[in-house]
């Protein structure tokens, strides 16, 4: 079980363009030319691509961080793929990046940070945030309330 474990460790490379984990230069994703190539979703890992490819309600490109912005743990914007994310952006026709990193403390500051590097390279990029709030199944009743808060503000028209 070992060896095999090891010999698919070896096996796997990162994609050249979004930093996902793939088998060839290249993931399955970046390479489909029927995927949305004007907008990224910013994430923090490879599960997190997954978790939203499962999902069906996303048909664009990624960029995986490899992180997020932890000052106690030693981890700052040098750290992630900002840079690569950036220098992306600046050589392609994007139109809208879509930060889902995760709703605590250390995503928002690093989906803030992104905003901000984008913000600052004049390019006219739409950035957006996914929306937080009640699961299909919750109560809002148990609910706490920066949650509530958060529905709140992300609610669309029905």
């Amino acid at each position: 079980m070992g060896a095999s474990v090891t010999a698919l460790a070896k096996g796997l490379k990162q994609c050249r363009h979004c930093f996902n984990i793939c088998e060839e230069e290249t993931c399955l994703i970046c390479a489909d030319p029927k995927r949305q190539g004007d907008r990224i979703m910013v994430v923090e890992e490879p599960l997190d691509v997954i978790a939203i490819e499962r999902s069906g309600g996303f048909a664009g490109l990624y960029h995986v961080l490899g992180g997020v912005i932890s000052p106690i743990n030693g981890i700052g914007p040098e750290d992630l793929r900002i840079d690569s994310l950036i220098e992306r952006l600046n050589n392609s026709s994007i139109q809208e990046i879509i930060l889902a990193t995760n709703p605590n403390l250390e995503g928002e500051a690093t989906a803030t940070y992104v905003k901000d590097r984008i913000g600052k390279t004049g390019l006219k990029i739409s950035v957006t945030r996914i929306a937080r709030g009640i699961p299909m199944g919750g109560d809002l009743e148990y609910a706490d309330e920066v949650t509530l808060k958060r529905s709140l503000e992300g609610r669309r028209e029905y």
